[in-house]
């Protein structure tokens, strides 16, 4: 993949971004969703890829959703697999939370797990303490493995689950460890992210979210040099025959970074559409709009902030028109 594709990403990011977030606290989380994935398609038809949705919010008849198998791109090369999520959090933005992300990942072709839209167990940490997890392992010894690699007592680790009853053995579990417990209403790519630097105070992701999540979230990992282990959930027959269509023939075992995404290059981009712990929301005054970006190549290791000021009326093809 050319580098300058990196900087094509983010403004695709931020157009979603600056697209949804004009809906933030209105309780409409579909419009919300609708803005983000309209301007993130309207500037990928501007990008010079090739590029072919793995990852998306459905399949072709419930469009216009970027659906799996959408051709993005003006059609030349690089060929590459595309995981979006134009709006991560509608449910965030709906009511004004935190950590609501634009993000997309891109891959060459063939290198991204085309993980089916269900449940994934996921085990996640940065760099610090990649390699010192194992998600078959009992909870006690991978946060003892953890604290002990990032140098810290147990009390200070920051495990972060999504609240949701069905975690609630694991959160006992992991409290009884005496590590401590950030949940959050949706939104766990920006948690996997967040154990990627440590000024976000987030050490572990851990629990069951969404499997094309966990894929994006990979991503984002093997650019900062961190670790995700992921097990499907198939919750019935159609799930587990998505599953052996996909080519996933064991959905029970454990998939690693190189399951989840292959080779040694891929690219993620990210902007905060509301506050989060590593990116500030967007900001309006008037015709300008700022935005606060992550993008970050797994080849080079490079990672870059990226703050934006956009003039609205002089940049048709960045929002809704």
């Amino acid at each position: 993949m050319d580098r300058s594709l990196t900087m094509e990403l983010v403004r695709v990011t931020e157009a979603a971004a600056v697209s949804s977030a004009r809906w933030m606290g209105f309780g409409k989380k579909d419009e919300a969703d609708q803005a983000a994935t309209t301007a993130m398609r309207k500037v990928f038809d501007t990008i010079p890829m090739k590029g072919t949705v793995v990852i998306g919010e459905g399949e072709m008849d419930e469009a216009p959703m970027l659906y799996i198998g959408e051709q993005l791109g003006s059609g030349v090369p690089p060929e590459v697999d595309v995981a979006v999520d134009p709006l991560e959090g509608t449910n965030i933005v709906a009511k004004g939370l935190w950590n609501a992300l634009s993000v997309v990942a891109v891959a060459d072709r063939g290198n991204l797990l085309h993980a089916p839209d269900m449940y994934m167990e996921k085990l996640a940490v940065g760099p610090g303490a990649a390699g010192q997890v194992d998600l078959n392992a009992p909870v006690e010894d991978n946060l003892k493995s953890v604290a002990r690699a990032l140098g810290k007592d147990m009390d200070d680790l920051v495990v972060v689950i999504l609240d949701r009853p069905r975690h609630a053995e694991l959160i006992e579990e992991v409290r009884r460890c005496g590590a401590r417990i950030k949940l959050i209403p949706d939104g766990d790519v920006a948690a996997a992210v967040n154990t990627g630097f440590p000024d976000t105070g987030v050490d572990v992701l851990y629990g069951i979210g969404g499997a094309p999540e966990g894929v994006l979230a990979a991503v984002a990992l093997k650019c900062l040099g961190g670790e995700i282990q992921g097990r499907l959930v198939p919750e019935n027959e159609e799930q587990w025959s998505r599953c052996r269509e996909m080519g996933i023939d064991d959905p029970k075992r454990v998939l690693f970074m190189d399951d989840l995404v292959k080779g040694d290059d891929a690219i993620f981009a990210a902007t905060g559409v509301t506050d989060g712990e590593l990116l500030r929301g967007v900001r309006y005054r008037g015709d300008l709009a700022t935005t606060h970006s992550l993008v970050m190549r797994a080849k080079t290791g490079t990672v870059r902030f990226i703050e934006g000021t956009h003039r609205l009326k002089k940049k048709p093809n960045l929002v809704l028109e």
